[in-house]
């Protein structure tokens, strides 16, 4: 026998009460005045659950649809009818709209030309203020005692290929971490995470030296920067990109929206669909 139907039973029988008629269709564990809720969705509710805990979980998910579906019967028959269809009408066609809406959007081009992005970027730069400092650069982590760590350290200060190279075989053999990113900006709260120096002092440190050196009990932790940013400044527009990208599409989403809506419309109009009539008098 199905499980939910098996600990349903035994809680009817022993709670005295008759919750499945004798003759119900295939698949079907209860009805509410015309209402049907199958097996299989308890059962997917269920799933998981065992012994009384299911029977107490399918229990409780029938008392609230049932109570639900009986409240809405009796609603129908003691409040204003009209006005909350009228309601519901109204909801129904601002949920159709809506996703007629998302349709058309979801058929937009999901990027913004870079020229695009640098006219708005050249005459919003006050919307662009820096509240951290960022960087460019590389970062290295080994095991303190870690072989020809010095020449690597001056790989770091001249980061061409032929270094950057160089590098990457050293920390493919050693490094516990690494991270090149000299394309792409990291916040200082970034990189708090990977090198254990307080922010004020990696500020300081990183003005006196583009090169950061610390250590643990376990680990050298150096950090070369390329390229830095100040708190406060302009940010560079590749970083600001996104942000601009996402403020650009949204624009774009809305005047597609608006310009659908009135074409719609004209042509409603167009077509005599929207009907006018003079006011009687």
């Amino acid at each position: 026998m199905n499980k939910v139907l098996l600990l349903l039973s035994c809680s009817v029988l022993l709670s005295g009460c008759q919750l499945f008629s004798r003759k119900h269709n295939a698949g079907v564990a209860v009805e509410v005045n015309g209402y049907t809720l199958e097996y299989r969705e308890l059962n997917e509710l269920t799933a998981g659950s065992s012994g009384e805990d299911s029977a107490a979980l399918a229990d409780a998910f029938i008392r609230q649809w049932a109570t639900e579906i009986l409240m809405y019967d009796k609603a129908k028959n003691k409040v204003d009818n009209k006005s909350l269809e009228d309601l519901v009408e109204d909801y129904r066609r601002s949920l159709y709209a809506y996703a007629y809406e998302q349709y058309l959007v979801s058929h937009m081009p999901k990027h913004v030309p870079q020229a695009e992005i640098d006219s708005f970027y050249a005459t919003h730069q006050d919307r662009f203020i820096l509240t951290d400092n960022i960087l460019k650069g590389l970062f290295l982590i080994v095991p303190n005692g870690t072989p020809d760590l010095e020449k690597v350290k001056k790989y770091m200060q001249s980061l061409d290929e032929e270094n950057i190279e160089r590098i990457e075989k050293y920390a493919y053999r050693y490094a516990t971490g690494y991270e090149l990113f000299i394309e792409d900006w990291k916040s200082m709260e970034e990189l708090l995470f990977w090198i254990p120096v307080a922010k004020n002092n990696l500020s300081k440190l990183i003005k006196q030296n583009r090169q950061v050196v610390a250590s643990d009990s376990i680990s050298t932790y150096i950090l070369q920067v390329t390229e830095e940013c100040e708190s406060g400044e302009v940010m560079p527009v590749e970083y600001a990109r996104a942000e601009i990208e996402n403020v650009l599409l949204h624009e774009k989403k809305l005047e597609y929206i608006q310009s659908e809506r009135e074409r719609i419309y004209e042509d409603a109009v167009r077509f005599k669909k929207v009907k006018f009539y003079e006011e009687a008098r």
